[in-house]
């Protein structure tokens, strides 16, 4: 079977759904609320999560841009995977640089990748800090730690942006199923 006839099966269209944003922002929290949602209303999706990824498949990784690089790289053709199979990926990674985002665009294939950009401001972002690793970083004992002393770039052109300052995971969760429902319904 190919991937029209998956998708057909599944009475689905498969996309890839990129979050991208600081650590704190609310990926992670977003990305299972959009799961819920999804399968609820019948679609069948997989959530990349960069924390569970960097856990399992990319555990040999550090941080370095470069490692960074290869960990998006990874997880884009694991997200080319599921595609293939109909099924709809919800990535969620901080993914901090325009070229490392272009890289899961060309390998997925832009009429697939839906980036979402995940706008909070770095101070916010501290104060959510369940894990303490923004104050590790400010104290040194974590290196290469995205918007401290590693950069991250906002995307110019993203899909949808949203802003977790101004509204709840809840609502960003349902904006985002609105604007990707007419492109994965069959």
């Amino acid at each position: 079977m190919n991937r029209s006839d998956k998708e057909k099966k599944l009475c689905q269209k498969s996309k890839a759904i990129w979050l991208t944003g600081l650590s704190g922002a609310g990926k992670t929290t977003i990305s299972t609320l959009l799961e819920s949602k999804l399968t609820v209303n019948g679609f069948t999706c997989e959530i990349l999560d960069g924390d569970r990824i960097r856990n399992g498949i990319n555990a040999n990784l550090s941080f370095t841009l470069e490692d960074r690089q290869e960990n998006i790289r990874r997880v884009a053709e694991i997200s080319k995977l599921f595609l293939e199979s109909g099924i709809i990926t919800i990535n969620a990674l901080i993914s901090p640089t325009i070229a490392s985002r272009q890289l899961a665009s060309n390998i997925i294939g832009e009429q697939d990748f839906l980036e979402i950009h995940i706008s909070t401001s770095l101070e916010v972002c501290e104060t959510r800090d369940v894990k303490g690793l923004y104050k590790k970083a400010r104290k040194g004992l974590i290196r290469n730690f995205t918007g401290i002393d590693s950069p991250y770039e906002v995307p110019s052109n993203p899909f949808l942006k949203i802003d977790t300052e101004l509204i709840s995971a809840e609502q960003a969760c349902d904006i985002i199923y609105n604007n990707i429902q007419p492109l994965i319904s069959h």
